[in-house]
């Protein structure tokens, strides 16, 4: 690379990403060295981890209404967002030193630090090495099948960056990623995995088709440019009708999971709550309008979100019958 270049990749510190959030800590506070490596991990854009954090928070929940219900365990929680963040920030680093070329191709990723020239790939590895670090001590604290849960997972993570090649269908491989933390925080309460936990597992595999493929809206003129596939392109202007069923059967097995957990009925209301969401989201989104499918994809925290509550609810209610 040439001084040119490495002054000006240098300059791109101040850069801001597309579709990241507006004045993010990342952007006005963080050492500016730092910054690169921030947005490597995907810091400025939280709803990555969120959506990653949200099934394991909602097993968790509801894995203590079996045995009675009560406060839910605070300190897994915190466990579990912690990890959440490590651990998307190492599936992103490791995504990107896999996708780097194609990035470089794409208009809303070309300014990511790799692609950019603001991280090599040895810095990234070195990167990823250590927020795997911090997610394997989070998962040491859990119970022996949570561990061998989370080691599992390893392999899910490792495939997915490269399904977009094959298949029109990556997001059922980052459905099946994303949502593994829904076993691992059953586990890491009942020390083992109930049917309660793989419907809200399959639930969320849904949940993320449907929230991905209105992500992948904003890319697929790109993705037909450069060759790679996603579910935007293979369900096109019918991705509306999809969506139904994608979000209406995530709520579906979502809600056998409570009831077979014996969950009452704050937990239901919740699972209506979400449906309605759902219905806000189908009715105000546009799939060729990236802002659009940006907005509509974020709004996807507040529908896992609610679900979450009306748990905790739930299990505290049924504690103090």
């Amino acid at each position: 690379m040439s001084q040119e270049n490495k002054i000006s990749s240098s300059d791109m510190s101040d850069t801001k990403v597309a579709d990241a959030h507006d004045r993010h800590w990342v952007d006005t506070i963080l050492m500016k060295s730092l910054r690169p490596y921030a947005r490597l991990a995907r810091f400025e854009r939280p709803i990555g981890w969120w959506l990653l954090l949200i099934p394991g928070w909602i097993a968790i929940a509801l894995a203590q209404i079996p045995s009675g219900g009560g406060i839910v365990d605070v300190r897994l929680l915190v466990l579990f967002l912690i990890g959440a963040i490590a651990m998307r920030g190492a599936g992103c680093t490791f995504n990107d030193i896999v996708d780097r070329d194609f990035d470089g191709k794409v208009e809303r990723t070309k300014l990511r630090p790799i692609p950019s020239g603001q991280v090599t790939v040895i810095q990234a590895i070195v990167f990823l090495v250590g927020l795997s670090l911090i997610g394997l001590a989070i998962l040491l604290q859990l119970t022996q099948t949570s561990i061998w849960l989370g080691i599992a997972s390893l392999v899910l993570v490792a495939i997915y960056p490269f399904m977009k090649r094959f298949t029109y269908w990556p997001q059922v491989f980052l459905g099946l990623a994303f949502n593994w933390s829904a076993l691992v925080g059953w586990a890491a309460v009942q020390d083992n995995i109930a049917p309660s936990a793989w419907l809200i597992w399959f639930g969320g595999i849904l949940w993320t088709l449907g929230y991905d493929t209105i992500y992948a809206h904003q890319d697929k003129e790109d993705d037909v440019r450069i060759g790679v596939k996603s579910t935007a392109l293979k369900l096109g202007d019918a991705t509306g009708k999809w969506l139904v069923v994608f979000f209406g059967g995530a709520l579906v097995l979502i809600d056998v999971a409570g009831w077979l957990a014996g969950a009452g009925i704050f937990f239901h209301i919740s699972i209506a709550l979400a449906a309605m969401h759902s219905v806000w989201q189908l009715t105000r989104l546009d799939i060729n309008n990236p802002d659009s499918c940006l907005e509509i994809f974020r709004a996807n925290r507040n529908f896992g979100l609610i679900i979450f509550f009306g748990t905790v609810l739930d299990s505290y209610m049924l504690s103090l019958t």
